[in-house]
């Protein structure tokens, strides 16, 4: 009886393929990309993505990257902008509007030895591929014990603060967290959106990667060629299960992740102005979580307040909550407060700022802190 090839096999098969179903740019070096990676200096979040994207796909010829518009448009937020004209379009291509299909379409792709990353137009739009990914894309490995790997990245904007309304600003980073098998990571920063985003598609596990589409033209000071030759050689940092204290402190941890980050250091430093000296975690990853990280600060400051943009309720600050307090009860001066997005659907823009974590509402918890030692 014969066997199926492992998917291993497939992987090292791949440059082998008819060139009709990979297309014939396989076998040759790629032509010189257009727009130049970002020299070293000020450098957006979607730039620094874009370069990650064009780096794996360099690096990895089984690497394939599908979605709404991400072709010849570039993606409705540019982050593809310059893959087809580089890599062709049988590696970069547009699909229907169709998200259960692009789904289930990266499921065949990634048993056959491919490595796809996907877009999700927006977070809400996601919503009809959740069958696949929830079903399927998380469930693969453990259905087969562990014989097939699905390596799929699944990229989402996601989150309010540009002005949208419902079904383009929802923080839906709870449902992925909450599903066994898959990886749920979002950046906040130029560097680790890089890395992250890197380190995303050379996992052989299902990662769910939620960009902040409100800081995709933010800037920092980054030298993205030197990351990518630090990645390539092994030397980076590791970003995958390991938070980052971005503004240390002694009184009380501000936990945020994503588009949460800019606020709580923001309100960080205006409480600094008035005497109380605030650390900032960026989680960085959500699955797998930096448990050792969060109880280092926490034990070190005593109080804790958790911030997010989704909604409160059965929530993934609702599960940060209960972890520190279970973790770290007689290192607390205070109970664990959240700042959170309300219980309701994504209001009209005119009213967003209301429903978005604000430096304001973080300072009011602070202050609600118990300070008594």
């Amino acid at each position: 009886m014969s066997t199926q090839a492992t998917p291993e096999v497939k992987q090292a098969d791949f440059a082998g393929v008819d060139s009709q179903a990979r297309g014939a740019h396989v076998d040759q070096p790629a032509p010189a990309l257009k727009k130049q990676a970002p020299k070293a200096g000020p450098t957006t979040l979607a730039a620094s993505l874009n370069t990650a994207l064009a780096d794996a796909m360099a690096a990895d010829p089984s690497m394939v990257v599908f979605g709404e518009d991400v072709g010849k448009l570039g993606g409705v937020f540019r982050i593809t902008d310059g893959l087809q004209d580089r890599f062709g379009q049988e590696r970069c291509f547009d699909t229907p509007l169709a998200e259960s299909g692009i789904a289930g379409m990266a499921v065949g792709m990634a048993m056959n030895g491919m490595r796809p990353v996907v877009e999700m137009q927006f977070d809400a739009f996601a919503y009809p591929s959740l069958e696949q990914v929830f079903s399927h894309i998380a469930k693969m490995h453990n259905r087969t014990m562990g014989k097939v790997r699905l390596p799929i990245t699944i990229r989402i904007p996601y989150a309010g603060g540009v002005g949208g309304v419902e079904h383009h600003c929802d923080s839906s980073e709870g449902y992925y967290a909450h599903t066994p098998g898959l990886k749920v990571f979002t950046p906040s920063g130029v560097e680790d959106a890089y890395l992250m985003l890197r380190e995303a598609i050379a996992s052989d596990d299902p990662v769910i990667f939620f960009e902040p589409k409100s800081m995709y033209w933010s800037k920092e000071e980054a030298d993205l060629g030197a990351l990518r030759e630090s990645y390539e050689a092994g030397d980076a940092e590791r970003t995958e299960g390991t938070a980052r204290v971005v503004r240390p402190g002694k009184d009380a941890t501000l936990i945020a992740y994503g588009p949460s980050v800019p606020t709580a250091f923001a309100a960080a430093e205006v409480a600094a102005a008035e005497g109380l000296d605030l650390e900032v975690l960026d989680l960085r990853t959500i699955v797998p979580l930096d448990d050792a990280a969060i109880d280092a600060s926490v034990r070190k400051t005593g109080r804790a307040i958790v911030i997010a943009q989704s909604q409160g309720f059965a929530s993934v600050a609702s599960e940060l909550v209960a972890r520190v307090q279970e973790r770290n009860f007689h290192s607390l001066s205070s109970p664990v407060l959240r700042v959170t997005g309300f219980d309701i659907p994504f209001p009209a823009p005119k009213l967003e700022k209301h429903q978005i974590p604000s430096v304001d509402r973080i300072l009011d918890a602070v202050d609600a802190l118990t300070w008594e030692d």
